[in-house]
């Protein structure tokens, strides 16, 4: 059992996941990571600089932006993502992510809809930081918010994160935390190069409907 309720309380205990995937899948991994997504970059430069006009356009500030994400073993780096935020839309401090957020500019919905504010991630994940596939990575301030009522949260960063994962594909963004967790783990101890693929499959599907969770 990867999960369970604390007798009398609404914290999580979860169970440290069994990780799957041997050295072949991981090398297969790897090599499908950094082929298709420089590929990617290489064929998706005249459209990128497209979005970057009309970001641009629509309004003021960067065109790309950083965000500080934790990655595999709790190390933080720097995730990428096309802005789809106003400048100004976290001067009160981080928020979650919701569906319809006043923060996002009109041309930033749609791209969320579309995922095409995650394209810069082909980057982090040329890099090593990200995978295609696995637990999306979170922010810090999150982590140690979600770790205090989800003991066990950190488990997700047991392998590296993802781009898209089993959670972006099960559920929407009215998924909580502790039951995206558990899918991450469990995505974690089934791991294999069939479920990635499926995943992949699902995460186009997302794409072209705009549904799921981010």
């Amino acid at each position: 059992m990867l999960a369970k309720l604390l007798p009398g309380d609404d914290v999580l205990e979860l169970a440290e996941p069994n990780v799957a995937g041997g050295l072949g899948y991981r090398f297969v991994k790897r090599a499908f990571d950094v082929v298709s997504c420089g590929c990617a970059l290489i064929v998706l430069a005249i459209p990128m600089a497209i979005i970057a006009a009309k970001i641009k356009l629509e309004s003021s500030g960067p065109v790309i932006y950083s965000q500080r994400r934790v990655g595999k073993d709790g190390k933080i780096f720097n995730v990428y993502k096309f802005r789809s935020m106003y400048t100004d839309a976290e001067t009160r401090g981080a928020r979650w992510a919701a569906g319809d957020d006043p923060r996002v500019t009109p041309f930033g919905k749609f791209m969320r809809e579309k995922r095409i504010d995650e394209i810069p991630q082909f980057w982090n994940i040329v890099k090593g930081e990200m995978s295609l596939i696995g637990p999306r990575p979170e922010r810090p301030a999150f982590c140690a918010e979600f770790e205090k009522r989800i003991h066990g949260w950190h488990y997700r960063t047991m392998v590296t994160p993802g781009l898209s994962g089993l959670a972006q594909v099960t559920g929407g963004y009215d998924l909580l935390p502790k039951e995206k967790v558990v899918l991450d783990l469990e995505y974690i101890e089934h791991r294999l190069i069939a479920m990635d693929l499926k995943i992949i499959l699902k995460t186009l599907g997302v794409v072209s409907t705009g549904e799921g969770a981010r």
